[in-house]
């Protein structure tokens, strides 16, 4: 499918979008978070891919956050409209059943920040930098998400200044898994996306839906979720199978 706002790639198993407005520093106008919603659909659908990497174009921004230009122009009523278009596609990248990697090439402010904050993974590089700028325009976001990855008190730091956060600091709250040179960001996260798509994809799946339902359940409730997903839907197959390469180089002993 060809698209106007975003890039698509695919190969070995692993999906690659680039946010591709690199005059407009990707910034997420609505048709370019719908292109995106669209893609993660088909993906989320495709069993041949098992991972999704998202980043940006050019060298200064993974996005600058919403299109305020856009927004701007709007009517209060074609605001209201296209808000729930982009609560949707934010939902829908929350909770994307496959694992998603941001290589986050560049500056990820506002809603990009957001954005940022519901992947699974996010690999940096030295330009990276972040910016949870809601309150300083009069909004609200990332409450729900920030917290989960840097802890109440830094979120609460984070949200109420808008400060910006420098990818050594990112990577030293748990914004970033990792910070590798930009001439290597992309292949670090394709390095990543592989080492997944290597692995059983329903396990992979499984694994994520577990940690996302069981957020807010005590230790026991985590315990009890785990265990009803192997008697289910994560049941595993004999040990013939699941250790069969292990077993070629290490036959079992008579």
């Amino acid at each position: 499918m060809a698209y106007e706002f975003i890039l698509a790639e695919r190969f070995d198993g692993v999906a690659v979008i680039t946010l591709n407005r690199p005059d407009k520093l990707n910034a997420l106008s609505f048709p370019l978070v719908r292109e995106l919603d669209e893609a993660l659909t088909q993906y989320e659908n495709d069993e041949d891919i098992k991972a999704v990497i998202l980043t940006g174009a050019g060298e200064r921004a993974f996005s600058a956050g919403a299109d305020i230009h856009e927004m701007a122009g709007l009517t209060a009523e074609e605001l209201a409209t296209r808000q729930e278009v982009r609560g949707h596609a934010t939902w829908h990248i929350a909770t994307f059943a496959k694992p998603l990697i941001g290589a986050i090439n560049g500056l990820a402010y506002g809603g990009a920040a957001l954005l940022s904050s519901t992947l699974d993974l996010r690999i940096g590089c030295e330009r990276t930098a972040f910016r949870f700028l809601a309150a300083s325009y009069g909004r609200v976001n990332s409450t729900w998400s920030l917290p989960l990855l840097v802890g109440l008190p830094k979120a609460k730091e984070l949200l109420y200044t808008g400060r910006v956060v420098a990818a050594e600091e990112a990577e030293r709250i748990g914004l970033l898994n990792r910070i590798v040179p930009s001439a290597k960001l992309r292949e670090a996260a394709v390095e990543m996306a592989q080492m997944i798509a290597k692995n059983d994809s329903r396990m992979v799946r499984g694994i994520k839906r577990l940690l996302h339902e069981g957020m807010g359940l005590d230790w026991q409730g985590r315990y009890d979720l785990e265990d009803e997903a192997r008697a289910t839907y994560l049941a595993a197959g004999h040990p013939r199978e699941g250790f069969k390469d292990f077993l070629a180089r290490k036959p079992v002993r008579a």
